[in-house]
């Protein structure tokens, strides 16, 4: 076997290796990256869901409550409000979705799903639990959700969700007295679940691997043939050409060219010495021949 086909298994062996940590690396590095912005814009708009409310709940509730007394007036509750800014928000980002999900909703589209209803309990079964979040399957492909307890802190929560007998005329004329009432100070009663989408950053992360593995491949082949090309230019061919000249005088033919190497690198360090060994090989033979 060849010396430059032994090099080239040794290298491209090396690079082999190179390329899978590297690969490895990489991929990991940028599907916790991917993951992470998930979380963050997830986090992001579940938080401006919870400052509406909190807006609604302190600064518009109480100048609406006079008119309440007359008319229901949605604007002063604070799901609405945050159901709200998300239908505006989603006109730039409809692949997200925002919902508080509610075991017993005075508003029937609050009604929490199957799943949804496993989150709520999950949350009553584990008053200290803060956020829970998790990946499911959806029709539209893999999502990220965060879901943090809602719970009722505050007596005042209770004038229009605690008997169908003490509720506001109003709410019960706008939604009837069979659903949202019983609810009690510290119960959890829903959810509040931001659905993030995961095959969009996901498909970045990849695309941005696949760019980055095929620059290495390049740069890797680049590597390769230059280095071979060094190999062959400064080292094979020379050495080449010292052992055609060795040839020529081991079968007897002294008149053969000297090699001629400049610099001082190894190659022309050799090519001295094979000139000095032969210059003395011509003169023990001439002195043999006398």
């Amino acid at each position: 076997m060849k010396l430059i086909v032994k090099f080239n298994l040794v290298l491209t062996a090396i690079f082999a290796v190179a390329f899978v940590l590297a690969g490895w690396f990489t991929h990991t590095l940028l599907q916790r990256n991917a993951m992470a912005e998930i979380k963050e814009n997830a986090r992001i708009m579940i938080d401006g869901a919870t400052a509406v409310r909190t807006y609604t709940s302190q600064e518009i509730k109480p100048l609406l409550q006079t008119q309440m007394t007359y008319t229901f007036m949605p604007q002063s509750v604070s799901a609405y409000s945050a159901n709200k800014y998300f239908a505006q928000l989603r006109k730039n980002y409809p692949e997200y979705s925002y919902r508080e999900a509610t075991l017993n909703p005075t508003n029937p589209s609050d009604r929490a799903t199957d799943w949804e209803a496993d989150i709520v309990r999950e949350f009553r079964q584990n008053p200290d639990l803060k956020e829970i979040m998790n990946e499911r399957e959806t029709p539209a492909g893999r999502t990220l959700y965060i879901a943090k307890p809602l719970g009722i802190k505050d007596a005042k929560c209770l004038d229009c969700h605690d008997t169908p007998e003490r509720a506001p005329r109003t709410v019960i004329e706008q939604y009837g007295s069979a659903n949202g009432f019983g609810w009690k100070v510290g119960d959890i009663v829903a959810a509040q679940i931001i659905t993030a989408p995961m095959t969009l950053p996901i498909q970045r992360a990849n695309s941005a691997f696949a760019a980055f593995m095929l620059s290495l491949a390049a740069v890797f082949v680049v590597l390769i043939i230059a280095i071979n090309a060094m190999l062959y230019y400064l080292v094979i061919h020379p050495v080449n050409r010292l052992s055609n000249v060795a040839s020529e005088v081991s079968l007897g033919n002294l008149d053969v060219p000297d090699f001629q190497a400049t610099g001082k690198d190894e190659i022309a360090t050799l090519a001295e010495a094979f000139g000095r060994m032969r210059k003395s090989l011509v003169e023990a033979i001439r002195m043999l021949e006398s």
